[in-house]
């Protein structure tokens, strides 16, 4: 089974950037989104951005600051986060999504604190 793996999540100040990576371990045929997502203590997931092949849609709260890419040769996807905020604390999670099945990472913490 194809999995995902994130990397790239830490402890950032306020203001700061990271970039996060999701990667599958295997070849994964047409993905028709790849997305991220995350996971605030206490609050239920939430989209952050998703993109398709032609598109892409970000969080109200994140727009300005974050930008995915995705890199469909190599089966990966990117988040570059700027200006981060404590509010954006959270465990990040990638996803694939195809017709046949969606596949979800294991998730990267991502912790905004002075």
């Amino acid at each position: 089974q194809v999995q995902l793996v994130e990397s790239g999540g830490g402890l950032v100040q306020p203001g700061g950037s990271l970039t996060l990576s999701c990667a599958a371990s295997g070849s994964i045929f047409n993905i028709i989104t790849m997305g991220w997502y995350r996971r605030a203590p206490g609050k239920k997931r939430e989209l952050v951005a998703i993109a398709s092949d032609r598109l892409t849609n970000y969080a109200d709260a994140v727009k300005g600051r974050f930008a995915i890419s995705r890199d469909n040769a190599k089966n990966m996807v990117y988040l570059q986060m700027n200006s981060l905020k404590p509010e954006d604390t959270a465990i990040y999670y990638c996803n694939f999504y195809t017709r046949s099945y969606d596949y979800w990472g294991q998730g990267t913490q991502v912790t905004v604190s002075s």
